[in-house]
């Protein structure tokens, strides 16, 4: 309970919607039109169940089968959806927690009426909503309307039938993949697999009550899906087996996905509809009690309270800022980043300058975009004409003077300080005065950039992740002068673009790169000390990581990094002391890889050997581990064997800590912040609730702050093993019983 009420707090932070869970009034109001009953959902914004809701709902069912007038009842919501489930900020209040009828009560209750009961659905229907849906008789969407079980995403089962019933109105395969998935399913999908007996058009509701008329005293008996058959055959037992191996694979780590195959597993092997609930609700009680459920769930509230930005210094004048309306953008530099920002601009509305320096560059850049757009098509995202239409709204030019009146500029190019400082200096004399001049750098001084024009209030960093118009993180850096209208339009671009924004302060490198040096630097020195590529890689994947670090800078080009360390100073000239930089520990093992041509996937060898450049099935290559060894004997390091728990805590507790001197500089505002930075950014496992999450909720922060000062202990020269003040001052707040360190 006490880990519900934090979530809460945080839900209603966010501002999500308004708790109706204390209403007096009814959510659910009856009406009629001729002989159908009309049963609508009033509980805005999107009619969620909370206990008025469903205690109005089911008294609503009852006095339609009452009324001897009534032949056929149709069950919808008001305002933009149907219905979107639980009502979760019941969780806190003990008397509505366990207060009848609940969800799975309801649904029995609307299912068990004896005149047939119409659910006419529109806009998103998720989770209990869909539950609510399949105790009625029939389910009609109308055509622009989606549909989804998303409880997954939050650690739990569909608890309220759902297991047992879409197995019984869809094919075993289908259900698996809509229930594991979470997907959103559009209205067209859902009636080719079942779940959906008819697609309405504009008039749904028209539409819906006529078709309640015409199978008004029809027998409710066969359209009861709890005593519908779950399909089965020989080939089940083989469907599920693969379904775990597959689920599996994906879910990383994450339980929920397989326990959700199990629970539909039981629909097909019980011996009734009742047993199988039975095994629905003893899954659903034992992932609501771990501590996987309280991380995605703690996940899904931060993502949204992140938006409700804010900074430090906690000034007035950012509570009341407001962005100015992004009419039109323009990118500088057609390469891969550039033109990812552009398709982010593009697929958003926004008509957008693709600049270059010259016509060849440009062309490639166009090509590029073309091209995405093609995979689109291809894949049945969008149609020919929506690629077009978005096609025409990228404006390619070579020349500055055509950016004059756009309100946001962003720049892409290599990461050169001087390059980005002239550029900006140009726009700065070209641009109107209200446009926003924005760098996509990942490390450089935002504050050095905007020196170089005059107006440093509209200076910010826009820093989007690879491929931009994919990854839905963008990481928006303040400068000390950027005004509070440039972040506000920064932030709401970024929610227009569909992008998990995070604000953060200027610094080297910013959050989530600044966190990520400690990290890759340790799985570096781990190289050298014993350990090798595939050995740590497998550790941080079974950590649950979308991919180790070494697989991870082969994707993205062992060159990228290489630029910004030569950037940095410190790449040095040959016959100097490769292993000490800056007076600190330093492997020069990546530099090397990058000098010999080593790059990464697109090379087709980097720390592992794809086979051919563009090649993404990595293999074990002798050569980069005769590389280590030299690299090894060089440094006059003995290797030694390291076991697989320090590499997860050398490559991990320095991040973490590093998440903790961000908070303490005040270069990220909270630890909803830094997660949200490495769930979206870096492929963190959900799961685990993010870098800082997993350190006080899972670990414990008196461990890893034990960890930490042991490896600062055996690593003083690392500035990142040294203890982060806030970290210790937390422990000591929260665990003032922990023992001195």
């Amino acid at each position: 309970m006490l880990r519900a009420r934090k979530l809460v707090q945080l839900f209603v932070k966010s501002n999500l919607c308004t708790s109706s869970a204390v209403a007096s009034e009814a959510m659910a109001t009856l009406s009629k039109r001729g002989q159908v009953a009309v049963v609508t959902l009033t509980n805005p914004p999107l009619n969620v169940l909370s206990y008025p809701t469903r205690a109005s709902i089911v008294q609503s069912i009852k006095e339609a089968e009452q009324d001897t007038s009534v032949k056929s009842i149709v069950l919808c919501g008001s305002g933009r959806a149907f219905c979107a489930g639980a009502d979760i900020t019941e969780f806190t209040n003990p008397e509505l927690v366990f207060k009848e009828p609940h969800l799975i009560d309801v649904t029995k209750a609307v299912e068990a009426c004896s005149k047939p009961v119409v659910a006419v659905m529109h806009g998103t229907s998720l989770g209990g909503g869909v539950e609510l849906a399949l105790g009625c008789h029939y389910r009609l969407i109308h055509k622009a309307g989606k549909i989804g079980l998303p409880e997954v995403h939050i650690g739990l089962v569909p608890g309220a039938t759902g297991t047992q019933k879409v197995p019984r109105v869809m094919s075993i395969p289908n259900a698996i993949d809509m229930i594991t998935s979470g997907r959103h399913i559009s209205a067209k999908e859902a009636h080719k697999m079942g779940i959906i007996d008819k697609v309405l058009e504009d008039d749904y509701m028209e539409q819906g009550v006529a078709f309640a008329e015409s199978i008004a005293g029809d027998p409710v008996g066969p359209r009861r899906v709890s005593q519908m058959p779950v399909k089965v055959d020989e080939t089940t037992p083989m469907v599920f087996k693969m379904a775990y191996e597959k689920v599996a694979a994906k879910a990383r780590g994450m339980y929920s996905p397989l326990f959700c195959v199990k629970a539909i597993e039981a629909a097909t092997k019980a011996s009734s509809f009742e047993e199988g609930l039975k095994m629905e609700r003893h899954i659903s009680e034992f992932l609501g009690l771990g501590e996987q459920s309280g991380a995605l769930q703690y996940a899904f509230f931060s993502e949204r309270a992140v938006s409700k930005w804010h900074v430090p210094d906690g000034s007035a004048s950012y509570k009341t800022a407001k962005g100015q309306e992004v009419k039109s953008a323009a990118v500088i530099g057609a390469g891969t980043m550039g033109v990812g920002i552009t398709m982010s601009m593009v697929m958003a509305g926004i008509p957008t300058y693709l600049t270059e320096q010259n016509q060849q560059y440009l062309d490639k850049g166009l090509k590029m975009v073309q091209g995405i757009l093609a995979h689109g098509v291809k894949q049945g995202r969008m149609s020919e004409s929506k690629a077009q239409q978005i096609f025409s709204l990228v404006r390619p030019t070579l020349t500055y003077n055509d950016l004059k009146d756009v309100d946001v500029v962003v720049e892409a190019v290599f990461e050169n300080m001087a390059l980005k400082k002239e550029i900006l200096k140009t726009l700065d004399g070209v641009c109107k005065p209200s446009a926003i001049l924005a760098s996509n750098t990942s490390t450089l001084d935002i504050d050095e950039m905007a020196s170089a024009t005059t107006r440093p209030d509209k200076v910010m960093g826009m820093h989007f992740f690879s491929p931009a118009h994919i990854m839905k993180l963008l990481e928006n850096v303040r400068g000390k002068d950027t005004s509070p209208e440039t972040m506000a339009t920064a932030m709401d671009l970024g929610k227009r673009l569909k992008k998990i924004s995070v604000l953060v302060g200027n610094c080297p490198a910013f959050v989530g790169n600044r966190m990520l040096g400690p990290y890759s630097r340790e799985a570096i020195f781990l190289l050298e000390e014993g350990a090798l590529p595939n050995e740590v890689d497998q550790v941080l994947e079974d950590f649950g990581l979308a991919m180790g670090l070494c697989r991870m800078g082969d994707l993205a080009g062992l060159d990228v990094g290489y630029k910004s360390r030569k950037e940095y100073g410190y790449i040095q000239r040959e016959g100097q002391d490769d292993f000490i930089r800056k007076g600190e520990r330093y492997s020069p093992l990546s530099d090397w890889m990058v000098e010999n041509g080593r790059l990464g996937q697109k090379a087709g060898k980097g720390f592992y050997n794809y086979g051919k450049p563009g090649g993404r099935k990595p293999a074990v290559d002798p050569e980069v581990t005769q590389m280590i060894m030299e690299v090894s004997e060089k440094a006059g390091i003995t290797r030694r064997h390291i076991p697989a728990q320090e590499i997860l805590e050398r490559c991990l507790y320095g991040l973490i800590n590093e998440g903790f001197k961000c908070l303490e500089e005040q270069i990220a505002s909270s630890d909803e912040d830094i997660d949200m930075v490495w769930l979206y950014g870096y492929g963190w496992p959900r799961h685990t609730g993010g870098p800082m999450y997993y350190a006080k909720n899972i670990v414990g922060l008196p461990k890893v702050l034990e960890r930490i000062m042991f490896y600062h202990f055996e690593h003083p020269n690392s500035p990142y093993w040294k203890p982060s003040q806030l970290l210790i001052d937390r422990v000591s707040e929260e665990h003032p019983h922990a023992s001195k360190l």
